[in-house]
Protein backbone atom coordinates (compact mmCIF):
# COMPACT_ATOMS: atom_id res chain seq x y z
CA UNK A 1 0.00 0.00 0.00
CA UNK A 2 1.82 2.90 -1.33
CA UNK A 3 0.32 6.79 -0.46
CA UNK A 4 0.68 9.32 -3.71
CA UNK A 5 2.39 12.36 -4.20
CA UNK A 6 2.94 15.22 -1.83
CA UNK A 7 -0.14 17.64 -0.54
CA UNK A 8 -1.17 20.00 -3.56
CA UNK A 9 1.32 18.08 -5.55
CA UNK A 10 -0.21 19.22 -8.96
CA UNK A 11 0.06 23.26 -7.40
CA UNK A 12 3.26 22.20 -5.54
CA UNK A 13 4.99 21.39 -8.82
CA UNK A 14 3.97 23.87 -11.09
CA UNK A 15 5.41 26.67 -8.61
CA UNK A 16 8.46 25.33 -7.97
CA UNK A 17 9.09 24.64 -11.78
CA UNK A 18 7.70 27.92 -13.54
CA UNK A 19 10.68 29.60 -13.05
CA UNK A 20 12.67 28.52 -15.45
CA UNK A 21 9.83 26.94 -17.49
CA UNK A 22 8.69 29.83 -18.48
CA UNK A 23 12.39 31.65 -18.81
CA UNK A 24 12.97 29.13 -21.61
CA UNK A 25 12.85 30.46 -24.77
CA UNK A 26 12.26 28.78 -28.43
CA UNK A 27 10.85 29.32 -32.16
CA UNK A 28 7.56 29.89 -32.29
CA UNK A 29 6.24 26.00 -33.38
CA UNK A 30 7.12 27.33 -37.19
CA UNK A 31 6.72 24.31 -38.90
CA UNK A 32 6.79 23.77 -43.22
CA UNK A 33 8.26 26.81 -43.90
CA UNK A 34 8.23 26.68 -47.66
CA UNK A 35 10.62 28.53 -50.26
CA UNK A 36 8.34 30.03 -52.80
CA UNK A 37 9.40 34.01 -52.53
CA UNK A 38 12.85 34.79 -52.37
CA UNK A 39 15.21 37.78 -52.49
CA UNK A 40 19.04 37.84 -51.96
CA UNK A 41 18.55 40.55 -49.35
CA UNK A 42 15.07 38.77 -47.07
CA UNK A 43 16.19 35.97 -44.93
CA UNK A 44 12.03 34.93 -44.18
CA UNK A 45 8.65 35.98 -45.04
CA UNK A 46 6.06 36.05 -42.63
CA UNK A 47 2.69 37.28 -44.86
CA UNK A 48 3.62 40.88 -45.71
CA UNK A 49 6.04 41.02 -43.08
CA UNK A 50 9.75 40.43 -43.67
CA UNK A 51 13.14 39.11 -41.78
CA UNK A 52 15.84 41.30 -43.96
CA UNK A 53 19.35 39.45 -43.88
CA UNK A 54 20.70 42.73 -42.33
CA UNK A 55 18.51 41.99 -39.67
CA UNK A 56 19.46 38.64 -39.04
CA UNK A 57 23.11 39.24 -39.20
CA UNK A 58 22.70 42.28 -36.73
CA UNK A 59 20.61 40.07 -34.35
CA UNK A 60 23.10 37.39 -34.20
CA UNK A 61 26.05 39.61 -33.72
CA UNK A 62 24.25 41.41 -30.96
CA UNK A 63 23.90 37.89 -29.10
CA UNK A 64 27.38 36.68 -29.80
CA UNK A 65 28.81 39.75 -28.24
CA UNK A 66 27.82 38.40 -24.77
CA UNK A 67 30.74 35.50 -23.82
CA UNK A 68 27.95 32.91 -22.52
CA UNK A 69 26.47 32.52 -25.75
CA UNK A 70 29.35 32.74 -27.43
CA UNK A 71 30.40 29.54 -26.35
CA UNK A 72 27.20 28.30 -26.47
CA UNK A 73 27.20 28.90 -30.47
CA UNK A 74 30.67 27.85 -30.87
CA UNK A 75 30.29 24.12 -31.81
CA UNK A 76 27.36 25.64 -34.26
CA UNK A 77 27.43 28.91 -35.59
CA UNK A 78 25.34 27.84 -38.53
CA UNK A 79 22.74 26.12 -36.36
CA UNK A 80 22.59 29.38 -34.31
CA UNK A 81 22.03 31.29 -36.72
CA UNK A 82 18.93 29.12 -37.37
CA UNK A 83 17.98 29.26 -33.73
CA UNK A 84 17.82 33.58 -33.82
CA UNK A 85 16.14 33.41 -37.26
CA UNK A 86 13.10 31.14 -35.68
CA UNK A 87 13.13 34.02 -33.10
CA UNK A 88 12.63 36.47 -35.55
CA UNK A 89 10.08 34.95 -37.42
CA UNK A 90 8.36 34.11 -34.00
CA UNK A 91 8.56 37.48 -33.35
CA UNK A 92 6.52 38.44 -36.31
CA UNK A 93 4.17 35.57 -36.44
CA UNK A 94 2.91 36.71 -32.49
CA UNK A 95 2.50 40.18 -34.09
CA UNK A 96 0.51 39.24 -36.43
CA UNK A 97 -1.59 37.01 -33.52
CA UNK A 98 -1.88 40.00 -31.25
CA UNK A 99 -3.40 42.16 -34.46
CA UNK A 100 -5.92 39.20 -35.25
CA UNK A 101 -7.54 39.21 -32.11
CA UNK A 102 -6.77 42.97 -30.94
CA UNK A 103 -4.86 42.04 -27.90
CA UNK A 104 -1.48 44.10 -26.31
CA UNK A 105 0.63 43.37 -24.24
CA UNK A 106 2.84 46.58 -22.67
CA UNK A 107 6.52 46.03 -22.12
CA UNK A 108 5.46 47.31 -17.98
CA UNK A 109 3.14 44.18 -17.57
CA UNK A 110 6.11 42.22 -19.31
CA UNK A 111 8.67 43.73 -16.87
CA UNK A 112 5.97 42.61 -13.80
CA UNK A 113 5.41 38.63 -14.92
CA UNK A 114 9.15 38.69 -15.15
CA UNK A 115 9.79 40.08 -11.50
CA UNK A 116 7.08 37.11 -10.52
CA UNK A 117 8.97 34.57 -12.06
CA UNK A 118 12.50 35.50 -10.95
CA UNK A 119 10.97 36.03 -7.23
CA UNK A 120 14.11 36.13 -4.74
CA UNK A 121 16.15 34.40 -7.26
CA UNK A 122 19.59 36.55 -8.34
CA UNK A 123 18.15 37.94 -12.10
CA UNK A 124 21.99 37.85 -13.07
CA UNK A 125 22.91 34.26 -12.58
CA UNK A 126 19.19 33.59 -14.35
CA UNK A 127 20.10 35.01 -17.17
CA UNK A 128 23.48 33.65 -17.44
CA UNK A 129 22.19 30.19 -16.77
CA UNK A 130 20.07 31.01 -19.95
CA UNK A 131 22.64 32.49 -22.16
CA UNK A 132 24.85 29.31 -21.33
CA UNK A 133 22.21 26.33 -21.75
CA UNK A 134 20.44 28.31 -24.39
CA UNK A 135 22.32 31.11 -26.39
CA UNK A 136 19.69 33.13 -25.92
CA UNK A 137 19.89 36.78 -24.02
CA UNK A 138 17.51 38.76 -22.07
CA UNK A 139 15.76 40.47 -25.01
CA UNK A 140 14.79 37.00 -26.21
CA UNK A 141 13.49 35.96 -22.37
CA UNK A 142 11.44 39.47 -22.70
CA UNK A 143 9.54 38.50 -26.04
CA UNK A 144 9.26 34.80 -24.43
CA UNK A 145 7.42 36.02 -21.55
CA UNK A 146 5.38 38.58 -24.10
CA UNK A 147 4.27 35.70 -26.33
CA UNK A 148 3.16 33.62 -23.09
CA UNK A 149 0.93 36.61 -22.14
CA UNK A 150 -0.22 37.36 -25.68
CA UNK A 151 -0.92 33.24 -25.69
CA UNK A 152 -3.12 34.04 -22.13
CA UNK A 153 -4.63 37.33 -23.54
CA UNK A 154 -5.77 35.84 -26.99
CA UNK A 155 -7.50 33.10 -24.77
CA UNK A 156 -9.48 35.04 -22.97
CA UNK A 157 -10.37 37.63 -25.37
CA UNK A 158 -12.14 34.54 -27.19
CA UNK A 159 -13.99 33.06 -23.73
CA UNK A 160 -11.85 30.11 -23.37
CA UNK A 161 -10.50 31.60 -20.35
CA UNK A 162 -10.80 33.35 -17.50
CA UNK A 163 -8.61 34.48 -15.36
CA UNK A 164 -10.14 37.21 -13.11
CA UNK A 165 -10.20 36.72 -9.30
CA UNK A 166 -13.54 35.32 -9.36
CA UNK A 167 -12.77 32.54 -11.52
CA UNK A 168 -9.68 31.95 -9.47
CA UNK A 169 -11.98 31.88 -6.13
CA UNK A 170 -14.20 29.53 -7.82
CA UNK A 171 -11.21 27.19 -8.79
CA UNK A 172 -10.48 27.68 -5.22
CA UNK A 173 -14.04 26.38 -4.11
CA UNK A 174 -13.83 23.44 -6.55
CA UNK A 175 -10.33 22.13 -5.34
CA UNK A 176 -11.64 21.59 -2.00
CA UNK A 177 -10.53 17.65 -1.95
CA UNK A 178 -7.38 18.96 -3.31
CA UNK A 179 -6.15 21.73 -1.54
CA UNK A 180 -7.35 19.79 2.49
CA UNK A 181 -3.89 18.78 3.92
CA UNK A 182 -4.88 15.38 6.29
CA UNK A 183 -1.78 14.86 8.46
CA UNK A 184 -2.39 11.11 8.74
CA UNK A 185 -0.36 8.51 10.29
CA UNK A 186 -0.44 5.12 8.98
CA UNK A 187 0.83 1.88 11.28
CA UNK A 188 0.02 -1.42 9.98
CA UNK A 189 -0.24 -4.21 12.83
CA UNK A 190 -1.04 -8.05 12.84
CA UNK A 191 -4.43 -8.41 14.22
CA UNK A 192 -7.11 -6.84 15.58
CA UNK A 193 -6.70 -6.70 19.23
CA UNK A 194 -2.94 -5.21 18.57
CA UNK A 195 -5.23 -2.38 15.94
CA UNK A 196 -7.47 -1.48 18.57
CA UNK A 197 -4.76 -1.15 21.39
CA UNK A 198 -2.57 0.66 19.20
CA UNK A 199 -5.62 3.29 18.47
CA UNK A 200 -6.29 3.53 22.05
CA UNK A 201 -2.82 4.66 22.56
CA UNK A 202 -2.77 7.33 19.80
CA UNK A 203 -5.92 8.97 20.56
CA UNK A 204 -4.28 9.32 24.31
CA UNK A 205 -1.08 10.63 23.10
CA UNK A 206 -0.20 11.50 19.89
CA UNK A 207 2.96 11.83 20.84
CA UNK A 208 3.32 8.27 20.95
CA UNK A 209 3.54 8.01 16.92
CA UNK A 210 6.91 7.76 16.25
CA UNK A 211 7.55 5.00 18.90
CA UNK A 212 4.55 2.79 17.68
CA UNK A 213 5.46 3.17 14.00
CA UNK A 214 9.07 2.21 15.02
CA UNK A 215 7.36 -1.13 16.82
CA UNK A 216 5.40 -2.10 13.77
CA UNK A 217 7.81 -0.89 11.29
CA UNK A 218 7.27 -1.99 7.31
CA UNK A 219 6.26 -1.37 3.92
CA UNK A 220 3.03 -0.29 5.18
CA UNK A 221 3.79 1.88 8.18
CA UNK A 222 4.85 5.22 8.02
CA UNK A 223 7.35 6.52 10.02
CA UNK A 224 5.97 9.89 10.81
CA UNK A 225 2.53 11.46 10.51
CA UNK A 226 2.87 13.18 6.77
CA UNK A 227 0.62 15.44 5.40
CA UNK A 228 -1.71 14.21 2.42
CA UNK A 229 -4.00 16.01 -0.22
CA UNK A 230 -7.58 14.33 -0.43
CA UNK A 231 -6.30 12.84 -3.98
CA UNK A 232 -2.93 11.73 -2.44
CA UNK A 233 -4.24 9.23 0.81
CA UNK A 234 -4.53 5.63 -0.32
CA UNK A 235 -7.84 4.79 -2.32
CA UNK A 236 -8.24 1.83 0.75
CA UNK A 237 -8.42 4.21 3.58
CA UNK A 238 -9.87 7.41 1.64
CA UNK A 239 -13.19 6.87 2.98
CA UNK A 240 -12.39 6.34 6.48
CA UNK A 241 -10.19 9.51 6.63
CA UNK A 242 -12.50 11.59 5.09
CA UNK A 243 -15.09 10.61 7.43
CA UNK A 244 -12.65 10.88 11.05
CA UNK A 245 -11.81 13.96 13.20
CA UNK A 246 -8.50 15.94 13.88
CA UNK A 247 -7.14 13.93 16.72
CA UNK A 248 -8.98 10.44 16.42
CA UNK A 249 -8.13 7.79 13.80
CA UNK A 250 -9.93 4.04 12.74
CA UNK A 251 -8.73 0.59 12.32
CA UNK A 252 -9.27 -1.20 8.75
CA UNK A 253 -8.15 -5.04 7.66
CA UNK A 254 -6.40 -4.60 4.84
CA UNK A 255 -5.00 -8.26 4.18
CA UNK A 256 -3.17 -7.39 0.84
CA UNK A 257 -1.06 -4.95 3.31
CA UNK A 258 -0.19 -7.61 5.71
CA UNK A 259 -2.65 -6.87 8.77
CA UNK A 260 -4.79 -4.48 10.33
CA UNK A 261 -3.98 -0.85 9.23
CA UNK A 262 -4.11 1.93 11.64
CA UNK A 263 -4.96 5.42 10.86
CA UNK A 264 -4.69 8.30 12.79
CA UNK A 265 -5.42 12.03 11.74
CA UNK A 266 -3.47 14.14 13.65
CA UNK A 267 -5.02 17.44 12.31
CA UNK A 268 -6.94 18.38 8.93
CA UNK A 269 -6.25 21.61 7.14
CA UNK A 270 -8.08 24.36 4.30
CA UNK A 271 -5.47 26.66 3.27
CA UNK A 272 -6.99 29.83 3.18
CA UNK A 273 -7.77 31.34 -0.97
CA UNK A 274 -5.20 34.09 -0.23
CA UNK A 275 -2.35 31.23 0.53
CA UNK A 276 -3.32 29.53 -2.38
CA UNK A 277 -4.46 32.47 -5.33
CA UNK A 278 -0.66 32.54 -6.51
CA UNK A 279 -0.90 28.89 -7.35
CA UNK A 280 -4.61 28.70 -8.62
CA UNK A 281 -3.30 31.63 -10.82
CA UNK A 282 -0.32 30.21 -12.46
CA UNK A 283 -2.76 26.54 -13.17
CA UNK A 284 -4.97 29.11 -14.71
CA UNK A 285 -2.67 30.75 -16.76
CA UNK A 286 -0.92 27.88 -18.32
CA UNK A 287 -4.23 26.41 -19.20
CA UNK A 288 -4.59 29.64 -20.76
CA UNK A 289 -1.98 29.10 -22.66
CA UNK A 290 -2.66 26.05 -23.90
CA UNK A 291 -5.84 27.24 -25.16
CA UNK A 292 -3.92 30.48 -27.07
CA UNK A 293 -1.86 28.27 -28.46
CA UNK A 294 -4.15 26.70 -30.52
CA UNK A 295 -5.25 30.40 -32.04
CA UNK A 296 -1.25 31.06 -32.47
CA UNK A 297 -1.29 27.85 -34.72
CA UNK A 298 -4.26 29.14 -36.81
CA UNK A 299 -2.77 31.87 -37.26
CA UNK A 300 0.56 30.75 -38.66
CA UNK A 301 -1.26 28.34 -40.64
CA UNK A 302 -2.91 31.54 -42.44
CA UNK A 303 0.32 33.54 -42.77
CA UNK A 304 2.60 32.92 -45.90
CA UNK A 305 5.64 31.79 -44.52
CA UNK A 306 9.26 31.87 -46.45
CA UNK A 307 12.48 31.16 -46.05
CA UNK A 308 15.03 31.89 -48.57
CA UNK A 309 16.45 28.88 -50.16
CA UNK A 310 19.96 30.04 -49.01
CA UNK A 311 18.58 29.32 -45.87
CA UNK A 312 17.33 26.00 -46.97
CA UNK A 313 13.49 24.84 -45.55
CA UNK A 314 12.13 24.18 -42.41
CA UNK A 315 10.68 20.50 -42.04
CA UNK A 316 9.29 18.95 -38.30
CA UNK A 317 12.06 21.13 -37.20
CA UNK A 318 14.79 19.96 -39.68
CA UNK A 319 16.17 22.42 -41.70
CA UNK A 320 16.21 19.75 -44.95
CA UNK A 321 17.16 20.23 -48.83
CA UNK A 322 13.74 20.06 -51.48
CA UNK A 323 14.15 16.46 -51.80
CA UNK A 324 14.69 15.48 -47.85
CA UNK A 325 18.49 15.67 -47.84
CA UNK A 326 20.42 17.82 -44.98
CA UNK A 327 21.01 21.01 -46.81
CA UNK A 328 25.09 21.71 -46.79
CA UNK A 329 25.23 25.31 -45.26
CA UNK A 330 27.84 27.60 -45.89
CA UNK A 331 28.84 29.83 -43.46
CA UNK A 332 29.94 33.28 -44.42
CA UNK A 333 33.13 35.16 -43.59
CA UNK A 334 31.66 36.71 -40.47
CA UNK A 335 31.13 33.72 -39.09
CA UNK A 336 27.07 34.03 -38.58
CA UNK A 337 25.87 33.58 -42.59
CA UNK A 338 23.70 31.35 -44.80
CA UNK A 339 21.26 29.40 -42.21
CA UNK A 340 18.47 28.07 -42.64
CA UNK A 341 14.74 29.03 -40.07
CA UNK A 342 15.34 25.70 -38.10
CA UNK A 343 13.71 25.86 -34.37
CA UNK A 344 15.47 27.63 -31.29
CA UNK A 345 16.14 26.26 -27.73
CA UNK A 346 13.08 24.41 -26.41
CA UNK A 347 10.69 25.82 -23.98
CA UNK A 348 8.13 27.61 -26.21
Amino acid sequence: MRHGSHPCGTLARVQRRRLLAVLLVGAAGLGGLAGCRTSPNVAAYVGDEQVTVAELDDAVAERLADPDIAAYAEADRTGFTRQVLSLQVGEEVYAAVARRYDVEVTDAEVRDRLAELLGDNDPDAVYAQVAQQQGANRDDVFENVRQQLVRQRVAVAEGEADLSDAALRARYDESADELTQTELGIITVPDQPTADGVLAQLTADPGTYPALATQFAGGNTLPAVEPFAGADVPEVLAEQVAGTAAGQGFTRAVPEAGGVVVGFVRAVTVPAFADVRDQLAEQAAGEAEEAGAARVTAVRDDLDLDVNPRYGVLDEDRVVAGEGGVVQLLEDAGGAGAADAGAGAAGD
